[in-house]
C-alpha cells in the first residue's frame, strides 16, 4: 500500500521561549487538510511567536517543524511561501501602493524572478478582493484606507495567496462583527475546500462556531489540543482566561460567557 500523504503542517516537541519565561513546551500538532484549529489563550502566552514558529520565521528552542514532511527551516523560502501563508496581527505600510498590487503581492511566490503578473494573477487577486468587500476599492491608496479596511487587505493578499496552509495571527483584528463573521466564514470554506487553517482568536464562541480542535495555550509551557467540543469546558476556559467562564445554551449550541464570581446569569 502506498504510504499516506505527511500532514499539511506539523510540529514535533517544539519549545518556545522568551527570556526568562517558558511559554510553550514540547507541542505536539499536526494539521490535516479540512481542518481548523484555533489557538486560544490570554496575552502574551506564546499564540503569536508560536505561528510564527510554525512559519518557520522563528526558530524553536528545540523541536521541528515540517511542511508537507519536510523541514521548513531546510526549505526554500520561495517554495515554502507557494503552500504556507502568515497573516501577522500588525502590518505597516511604509511606501503609497494601490489596493489591487497591494493584494497581489500573495502572487510573489507563484511568479519567476522575471515575470509579470498574469491575467490570471490579476483575476485571483480582483477575486480575493471583492471576497473581502474591497471591489470598489481597488485604485485607492492604502494609506488612504480605515483600519479595516487594511485589516481586509491584508486578508485579501493571503487569500490571492492561494496557499494549503492558512497561519492567521487574530485575523479578525480590527473588524466589525459582519466583516468578523464574514472572514471566519471565507477561511472555514477554505478549510471545507482542502485548505488547513490555524488562526489565533480571542473570541471563544468564534471557535466553538468554526473550528474542529483548539489549541489552549496556558503560558507557563502547559498546553492542550483536541477537539473543540472537549477542550472548550467552563474549567478550561476559566483557567486559561483567569477569569470565571460559563456555559450557556443559545439556539441549540453552547456559548462562553465571561463572569464575576458574584454574578448569576
Amino acid at each position: 500500500m502506498p504510504a499516506p500523504d505527511p500532514a499539511l503542517l506539523a510540529c514535533e516537541r517544539i519549545r518556545v521561549s522568551v527570556p526568562g519565561r517558558l511559554l510553550v513546551d514540547q507541542l505536539e500538532l499536526s494539521l490535516q487538510r479540512c481542518e481548523f484549529i484555533a489557538v486560544l489563550g490570554q496575552n502574551g502566552t506564546g499564540k503569536s511567536l508560536t505561528l510564527m514558529t510554525l512559519a518557520g520565521l522563528r526558530s524553536p528552542d528545540t523541536g521541528r517543524v515540517l511542511l508537507r514532511g519536510d523541514d521548513i527551516f531546510e526549505s526554500n523560502r520561495q517554495q515554502t511561501a507557494r503552500h504556507l501563508a502568515l497573516l501577522p496581527q500588525v502590518i505597516d505600510d511604509i511606501f503609497p501602493a494601490t489596493v489591487i498590487d497591494t493584494a497581489l503581492i500573495g502572487r510573489h511566490p507563484h511568479i519567476g524572478r522575471f515575470r509579470w503578473e498574469s491575467a490570471e494573477d490579476h483575476a485571483i487577486a480582483k477575486d480575493a478582493l471583492q471576497a473581502m468587500g474591497l471591489s470598489g476599492l481597488s485604485s485607492r491608496d492604502v494609506l488612504t484606507l480605515s483600519g479595516g479596511e487594511r485589516r481586509r487587505l491584508s486578508i485579501a493578499q493571503v487569500l490571492t495567496q492561494a496557499p494549503e496552509v492558512y497561519l492567521l495571527d487574530e485575523p479578525t483584528n480590527h473588524l466589525d462583527p459582519q466583516h468578523q463573521l464574514d472572514t471566519l466564514r471565507i477561511f472555514r470554506r477554505a478549510a471545507d475546500s482542502g485548505a488547513g487553517v490555524i488562526a489565533s482568536l480571542h473570541d471563544v464562541n468564534s471557535a466553538v462556531r468554526f473550528a474542529d480542535r483548539c489549541l489552549l495555550l496556558f503560558g507557563d509551557g502547559r498546553w492542550e489540543l483536541g477537539r473543540s467540543e472537549d477542550v472548550l469546558t467552563e474549567s478550561n476556559l476559566s483557567e486559561l482566561f483567569a477569569t470565571p467562564m460559563e456555559a450557556i445554551n443559545w439556539r441549540s449550541h453552547k456559548l462562553f460567557v465571561a463572569t464575576s464570581d458574584h454574578e448569576a446569569l
